[in-house]
């Protein structure tokens, strides 16, 4: 049945195609409303991404306590630290007031409990100026993939920094195979679970690193420096039970096979529902001394949690804005800015990297960072949308993202929106199916070199000057003007569909 859907499905899809017009605002790869997608689509389904699966809107929690409660003082120079740290432990759940001012702060404020939020009155008017660098109060000196000695901080951390733990339990092995887009598993035992319960699908790859190519497309380039036996999860909520089988909400983004040994397993986290909204994080404009001699003037770190929530904030003057390695979180207006310069006016080292199944939209990136988004370490499902900077570059930063989505984006100058690192033998920058939707510029963009990914990323209206491909077991470069293109926010697009 799935080989039949597939074949029909792609006969549509190439009929579409050899009747394109130059005039048609719509992809062949959704159709105008959504009826040329399956799940089984070389477009993914990004419908999950974001807090609460995109199902509820950003909560407003009551206000239960003010920081002046606890003695801080905006608009002097007397170091107001204390005086934070004693209200985020009072607090129990709700929001704690930072009223408009400028408070000086110098250590790391951990949040370590869920329903936490912290709330200024807008940004530019409440102000948390950070005088120390993480390094100075929370040592962590490491080596990066080239073995240079330097701060973990250069890619980790951050002076507001919420953390939780994942929590799992192994229920039982997967006993038959499956392929990307299905959603029903065989188990080899009962297991009591319902529909609405979070699960999680990991396995891991065998000794021949047959997964990581599968991630590809079979096509990785030289991944010798990927370590073997890499653990691989996908995360939903149960839709049915009907004994040894189950059905998941949302659709695999990958084939499961008996070598790579498919567990389900129970799936919480210890921390959630905690937001960071309507304030300035700010630094001192110190210069920028290049890649990797960051110390930690970072802005927000949001580890080991899921549906947490930053509204509304701006950094100004980081070595690195946002680091969110959680799922199902979400970035609603964020601004970044800075005075630090160096060579080529880079003034700091990340801009975002977004967690699985994470959203950022209605951002404006001006800071011009190394890597201004970051995408790495088998991120799926991330969501980036809505949005501009001043010469935004797309990292892929090898070690397999796959199926992520950058839509409605204005990237600015445009001369490097592919420039992307990672280290050697590492896989190529992007692996499958990573998508880039309705990206507009100051100038043509020219499409990526063959090593920045496989031929299964899709290109779909993007400012460029490049001939269209349309090759659904190939290379897909759908040419539309991006300002004609509907729907110009594919994200939002899937999830209206999929609620509806």
């Amino acid at each position: 049945m799935q080989r039949t859907a597939l074949t029909i499905t792609s006969l549509l899809i190439l009929i579409t195609m050899n009747s394109f017009a130059s005039g048609q605002s719509h992809s062949a790869l959704w159709g105008k409303n959504g009826e040329k997608w399956t799940p089984y689509s070389r477009l993914p389904d990004f419908s999950f991404a974001g807090y609460q699966c995109g199902e509820k809107p950003l909560p407003t929690l009551k206000v239960v306590t003010n920081v002046k409660d606890f003695g801080a003082k905006a608009d002097d120079e007397i170091d107001d630290t204390e005086a934070f740290k004693k209200a985020i432990e009072a607090a129990k759940e709700g929001a704690i007031l930072i009223p408009e001012g400028r408070y000086l702060l110098s250590d790391i404020l951990w949040i370590k409990k869920s329903n936490l939020v912290l709330r200024g009155e807008g940004r530019g008017k409440t102000i948390l100026h950070f005088t120390n660098e993480l390094e100075d109060v929370r040592p962590n000196i490491k080596k990066n993939t080239s073995g240079k000695v330097t701060s973990g901080y250069s890619w980790s951390g951050g002076f507001l920094w919420v953390e939780g733990k994942e929590t799992t339990k192994k229920l039982s092995a997967i006993v038959a195979e499956a392929k990307r887009g299905d959603k029903e598993l065989s188990l080899g035992e009962v297991v009591e679970v319902k529909p609405g319960d979070w699960v999680r699908v990991r396995m891991t790859d065998d000794k021949k690193k047959s997964f990581v190519r599968h991630i590809y497309s079979e096509d990785s380039g030289n991944s010798s420096k990927i370590k073997k036996n890499i653990s691989i999860t996908f995360v939903s909520r149960i839709a049915g039970v009907n004994g040894k089988k189950i059905t998941l909400e949302r659709p695999l983004r990958w084939d499961i096979r008996k070598d790579w040994k498919p567990v389900l397993e129970s799936y919480s986290n210890t921390v959630s529902d905690v937001g960071i909204e309507e304030l300035t994080i700010s630094f001192p404009v110190k210069p920028y001394k290049g890649h990797f001699s960051e110390k930690g003037m970072n802005g927000i770190t949001i580890k080991g949690a899921w549906n947490c929530w930053v509204k509304n904030i701006e950094i100004l003057n980081c070595d690195s804005g946002i680091f969110m390695g959680s799922r199902f979180c979400t970035i609603d207006g964020l601004k970044i800015a800075s005075k630090r310069v160096r060579g080529r006016g880079v003034s700091g080292h990340h801009g975002v990297i977004l967690g699985n199944d994470s959203l950022m939209t209605n951002f404006d990136i001006q800071a011009k960072f190394i890597h201004d988004t970051c995408f790495s370490n088998f991120q799926s499902g991330v969501v980036i949308k809505n949005g501009k900077g001043s010469n935004l570059s797309f990292d892929h930063h090898k070690r397999g993202p796959y199926e992520n989505l950058i839509c409605n984006v204005h990237v600015g100058i445009g001369s490097g929106v592919w420039k992307s690192g990672g280290g050697r033998a590492l896989g190529k920058n992007s692996a499958a199916r990573g998508t880039f939707w309705g990206i507009r510029s100051e100038k043509n963009i020219l499409l990526p070199p063959d090593a920045f990914g496989p031929a299964s990323l899709n290109f779909v209206g993007l400012q460029t000057t490049a001939k269209q491909v349309t090759d659904l077991d190939g290379k897909w470069v759908e040419i539309i003007p991006p300002e004609e293109l509907t729907p110009r926010d594919i994200h939002g697009a899937q999830l209206e569909h999929r609620l509806k």
